[in-house]
């Protein structure tokens, strides 16, 4: 039996960042991966590899329909899947090789194989026939999560497919059916779309990405739109079928009428639920919810002290910067430290072009909490840099406190949001007003010019350029 002062279970962001930072605080460290690569799924089949993708269709599109206006010409455009899905992939090799470096300068010693509990300090890995024991004196649980589906869209993985297989299709389809108008299916069917593919979203919501504000939410689906999307919204899907090369797609809309659609591909978006399995943690005391995530403490702690848990296997967001925020958090506290982590200000991003991006609280949520609230935005269309790069969808919202200027929420689509969205984290962190953000000179031309406008525009509803 080897001895750990901390010992990881999953090497996706939370815990891969978890061991580094309990190596860097002087723990002997060891991390236990059930795949052959680190990384988890965000490296190996979600953020990384899905970026790529959306990287490569991006530049496709653009050349396309902009390039021409750019006074670049040339003949025989064509795009190339395979050769894409190459890149992508060396993009994640490089990348989870990375973190094995980095594994390898902490001295962090990683097991591969599926780990489960013995007790509440000892974990049993198994790699085919061979198994080892290892003890931890805390042990940290960061399983992530797997695709969601529900009954009659159960994914048979040719033609009724998850993210997963989403990444590396071998032929650009000419129709693809994505279930959930959520991050996920939105980027994925973006990658596509881009491509040539047609795109048609059934949402049993009323609009896309339910959790962003509005005002965003409406603007993306205009943007989507324009790029081919066809929505159907409050559809209640009743079976997915595969007829061989096609797939047929039965839902019941809001008069309760049947709706038949068909496509090469469907693409099951439904959402993420945590994984546990082969845990045995029925062999702790850790408890799960009824949502199937782990129950913790506000410092992370699960009913047994020293078995700690993070990520997406537990309440919130399930983005993998958050967990690698808890992940550092949890190897601070294991030393004693105070550490520091504000759920409301942990940004989410949808990566579609131009990007949307928020953080803090939505105007629906404000209205609801009865706060006196002011609105500030600004159209993207209206700076010098966004007609120079002809990205002129889009608007910044700041959303601030009536009374006390403080700002509440942020929320954009714009081009290069996801980078944006950090002026406002960093605002809100110091809880600054929206006058503090309109009084900070920013660079020109720029797209962050755009959050300054909209801070003015907040303050005294005296923004600059419009």
């Amino acid at each position: 039996m080897k001895n750990f002062d901390v010992l990881i279970i999953g090497s996706g962001p939370g815990g891969y960042v978890a061991a580094l930072r309990c190596a860097q605080l002087g723990f002997k460290t060891a991390i236990v991966e059930k795949y052959n690569n680190l990384g988890g799924t965000c490296l190996n089949v979600g953020c990384i590899p899905s970026k790529a993708l959306l990287d490569s269709s991006e530049h496709f599109h653009n050349a396309k329909h902009s390039f021409e206006k750019h006074g670049i010409e040339f003949s025989g455009l064509k795009a190339n899947i395979n050769q894409m899905i190459q890149r992508k992939e060396e993009v994640v090799s490089q990348t989870s090789n990375g973190i094995k470096f980095l594994m390898d300068k902490n001295k962090i010693e990683v097991f591969h194989g599926t780990a489960s509990f013995i007790n509440n300090e000892e974990v049993e890995v198994l790699n085919g026939e061979q198994k080892e024991i290892l003890k931890g004196n805390k042990i940290i649980i960061a399983t992530g999560s797997k695709p969601n589906f529900f009954k009659g869209m159960e994914p048979d993985k040719k033609r009724i497919i998850t993210s997963t297989e989403a990444l590396k299709l071998s032929e650009i389809p000419k129709k693809m059916l994505v279930i959930g108008g959520g991050v996920i299916g939105l980027e994925l069917g973006s990658v596509y779309a881009r491509l040539g593919t047609e795109i048609s979203v059934v949402e049993f919501a009323d609009s896309i990405c339910p959790s962003l504000d509005k005002t965003i939410s409406k603007e993306l689906t205009k943007v989507l739109k324009k790029e081919g999307f066809q929505f159907y919204f409050e559809h209640q899907v009743q079976s997915v079928t595969n007829k061989g090369k096609k797939v047929e797609l039965i839902a019941l809309n809001k008069k309760q009428e049947k709706v038949t659609l068909e496509a090469d591909y469907c693409l099951v978006a439904v959402g993420r639920k945590p994984y546990t399995e082969n845990l045995k943690l029925e062999n702790t005391q850790v408890k799960l919810n009824q949502k199937g995530q782990i129950e913790v403490n506000e410092n992370l702690q699960t009913a047994v002290p020293n078995i700690f848990a993070v990520g997406d296997v537990v309440r919130g967001a399930m983005l993998a910067h958050k967990a690698e925020e808890e992940g550092v958090f949890v190897a601070e506290f294991i030393a004693g430290q105070k550490p520091h982590l504000n759920y409301n200000l942990i940004p989410g991003v949808v990566y579609t072009w131009p990007e949307a991006a928020s953080v803090g609280a939505t105007e629906e949520e404000i209205i609801q909490s009865g706060t006196p609230y002011k609105v500030g935005s600004f159209p993207i269309k209206a700076l010098g840099r966004a007609r120079a790069s002809m990205d002129i969808s889009g608007l910044i919202k700041i959303i601030a406190n009536k009374e006390t200027d403080e700002v509440l929420g942020v929320h954009m689509i714009a081009p290069r949001a996801a980078d944006l969205i950090m002026e406002a984290v960093v605002a809100m962190e110091y809880k600054a007003s929206s006058e503090d953000i309109a009084r900070i000179c920013h660079p020109h031309p720029t797209y962050s010019e755009a959050v300054k406008e909209a801070a003015l525009d907040c303050y005294d509803n005296k923004a600059l350029h419009i």
